[in-house]
């Protein structure tokens, strides 16, 4: 019983042939595609606005430079969202509970910003590392912490996402065990149950997009330090 807790984020396979990236690709099968008519549905229309107002409120603290990811970030949101929402369906895989998967998100684009703020202004991106007014025995041990905080990004990025939709699905299977089991022996401890687990599943899926949205909300933030 405990490993079978443990089953569902396991990667899926057919006749031995891994499906992550068919779980990658679904996705984009359904966001609606944009038509060149004047008016548009009322679908079209939604993601449109939502696409509009996150990309403003994304770029508000970035200067023009910054503007050229905007693409990339609104790109990235839906995707991360997509499969969040996607994963709290019954039985489906959410490929963002695989931390190899986020670490392939978060690590490339941090080394971008990384890259370009070493590229544009490298004093500027080297004097985060040693904070002004700082006494002179502490140097060599800030710059160190300074040092390790900054290549310890992409893991906080990467575990953040893993961790918040692990333990929400685990949390979501847990209830859902108890409720099934309770609902012969206790029917009203099970009613309650399951009133418990359908607040936890409404929580879970605001989790969902607050977690796609604080992952590209900080890389927006190390995007502005770096340009």
């Amino acid at each position: 019983m405990t490993l079978s807790f443990f089953d569902q984020f396991m990667s899926p396979t057919l006749m031995g042939v891994p499906l992550m990236a068919l779980a990658l690709v679904l996705p984009w099968i359904l966001f609606p595609t944009p038509t060149q008519r004047w008016l548009n549905n009322r679908l079209l229309t939604l993601q449109g606005w939502f696409i509009t107002r996150f990309t403003q409120q994304l770029l508000m603290p970035l200067n023009v430079g910054g503007h050229k990811w905007a693409l990339i970030f609104t790109s990235l949101m839906i995707f991360l969202i997509t499969l969040n929402m996607l994963g709290l369906l019954p039985y489906t895989f959410t490929p963002t509970t695989q931390l190899s998967l986020n670490m392939a998100f978060a690590l490339p684009l941090w080394l971008a910003t990384v890259i370009i703020g070493m590229r544009n202004q490298p004093t500027h991106a080297l004097g985060h590392l040693l904070p002004e007014g700082t006494p002179m025995p502490l140097i060599p041990v800030l710059i160190i912490i300074e040092t390790i905080s900054l290549f310890i990004r992409p893991l906080a990025l990467g575990v953040r996402l893993t961790a918040n939709l692990t333990a929400g699905h685990l949390l979501i299977q847990l209830i859902a065990t108890a409720a099934f089991v309770l609902l012969p022996l206790m029917p009203a401890v099970a009613l309650l149950t399951g009133s418990v687990l359908l607040l936890l599943t409404l929580l879970e899926v605001a989790v969902a997009m607050i977690q796609a949205y604080v992952f590209v909300l900080l890389l927006s933030l190390y995007l502005q330090e770096n340009v």
